[in-house]
């Protein structure tokens, strides 16, 4: 009788863990078993998202994918998780993928049976776009201080300079000095640069009403305006999806690409080549402006927009501040690519509609 019972309780279990098996199986999150320092079992996801194959991963130590600073935090994990009844609380890491690739995912782990012995479960779960999108509202925040603090020193530095310009101007009346007219050429200067400045920091400081806008008609016309620094400069459309057009305020966009394409320009020394797309793509309409210019550090990259920050010797990296920060109030992105040498692409995408009002 106990025999009978004992083959009936062994099938059970096989059949269970043949269950379990074809549910982890197809499980879309990275599902390994691992006991011991040994990966028992890993599931087609788990394999894919670790970029290499499960003869590669099966039999391989679970440490192998952490950073060596945190390996003994996570083996004191797995010990945790070998003594606790159930799942221990979820953590998020850093770990290295066998391409090379680096991940951000949430990391947890609890006991389970397998093979008639216990061992660890552990799941990893992708959360790179989730920490892309907190990177973006951390910016977003960071800008928006900046902002904030930028508009009250603007005011506060404006106006007094406003009223010098003035009476500069009833001295020019009588006399004639030289210096006066180049006092007055950077007074404007600086006055320009507080005007550029309110108006990123509050692009919505002159209200504008919400128009269709065809990009296509506006950047072959802001092409014109550059007409006499185009002597050295070869321009090449490629202005595709024409009928589609943005809903947002004509000015702010105008200005933004006449950055883009202001910096194109001032990026190539000498001779050189400014593409510059548009197109219809996933619901998106997308901008490329390219040039073949010196390029931009890959380390310098990710400051790009941020006021006052500029990779040009005499620049104030207000042009690209106004440029992304219209872009994400619309709801749009901007990415940067760029090699030294060879030349930089910005691609800015624009949803038909903005999302927020």
């Amino acid at each position: 009788m106990n025999q009978v019972l004992e083959s009936l309780k062994s099938k059970d279990m096989i059949q269970n863990e043949m269950m379990y098996r074809e549910i982890v199986e197809y499980s879309v999150e990275t599902i390994f078993i691992h006991v011991d320092h040994e990966i028992l079992y890993i599931n087609q996801a788990g394999s894919d998202f670790l970029k290499g194959s499960k003869k590669d991963i099966i039999g391989a130590d679970p440490l192998c994918i952490i950073q060596d600073v945190f390996k003994p935090m996570i083996v004191e994990r797995f010990r945790k998780a070998m003594l606790a009844s159930g799942p221990i609380e979820v953590i998020e890491q850093t770990i290295a993928r066998l391409d090379g690739s680096y991940v951000d995912v949430e990391f947890y782990c609890h006991p389970v049976q397998f093979g008639g012995r216990k061992a660890i479960q552990t799941g990893l779960r992708d959360i790179t776009e989730r920490k892309n999108t907190e990177r973006q509202l951390n910016e977003r925040e960071k800008l928006a201080s900046i902002g904030q603090m930028a508009v009250g020193i603007a005011h506060e530095v404006k106006n007094p300079l406003t009223s010098v310009k003035g009476f500069l101007q009833l001295v020019k009346e009588t006399n004639t000095h030289p210096y006066l007219q180049a006092m007055e050429s950077e007074l404007e200067k600086a006055i320009d640069t507080l005007q550029n400045l309110l108006q990123v920091s509050k692009p919505n400081l002159y209200e504008e009403p919400m128009i269709e806008i065809d990009l296509c008609k506006e950047l072959s016309s802001l092409i014109f305006l550059f007409q006499d620094k185009l002597y050295n400069t070869e321009i090449e459309m490629d202005l595709r999806n024409s009928d589609q057009m943005i809903v947002g305020k004509k000015n702010l966009f105008l200005k933004a690409f006449f950055n883009l394409i202001k910096n194109a320009l001032e990026a190539m020394p000498e001779k050189g080549k400014i593409r510059i797309e548009h197109y219809f793509q996933n619901d998106c309409i997308h901008v490329k402006i390219s040039d073949n210019g010196i390029g931009i550090p890959k380390d310098k990259i990710d400051c790009l927009g941020t006021p006052f920050y500029s990779s040009k010797g005499e620049g104030t990296g207000l042009g690209l501040t106004q440029v992304f920060t219209t872009v994400r109030e619309y709801g749009g992105t901007v990415q940067v690519q760029s090699e030294l040498g060879i030349g930089t692409t910005f691609l800015v995408q624009l949803p038909l509609h903005p999302t927020i009002g």
